[in-house]
């Protein structure tokens, strides 16, 4: 009778480990600027935050125009849960962020989020 109570325990604890794993992955916690945000300054740079931490040589983002043409400065920053990627000056219109990371524990997610500069918006710092 005690080893069957051993034996389910221990396969409990494998089954709740196993799904702590599974749960470990490093998705976007937030951004700036914000996801479907509409800015009255064009910004310089786009900072995003996960959560978890991510490996910066496999990690990466690119941001496009509405027509598709890359704005940003080619490779972000990274360093622990934060991305950071500069971009070229901005006129007014939606742009997309594509992101994909890679975190410490290997699990790979991506994602898009889009952003919206204001006709008469000024460059930001």
């Amino acid at each position: 009778m005690t080893q069957r109570i051993i034996g389910f325990l221990l396969a409990t604890i494998l089954v709740i480990g196993a799904a702590g794993v599974a749960w470990a992955h490093a998705y976007l916690d937030h951004a700036s600027p914000p996801a479907g945000s509409t800015l009255s300054v064009a910004p310089s740079t786009v900072q995003m935050w996960f959560t978890e931490a991510i490996e910066p040589s496999f990690s990466g983002a690119e941001i496009t125009d509405a027509n598709g043409a890359r704005v940003d400065n080619g490779k972000p920053q990274a360093s622990q849960t934060l991305m950071r990627i500069g971009l070229k000056k901005l006129a007014p219109g939606e742009y997309t962020v594509h992101w994909h990371v890679i975190a410490v524990d290997t699990h790979a997610t991506e994602g898009d989020f889009t952003f919206t500069v204001k006709p008469g918006a000024v460059n930001g710092p």
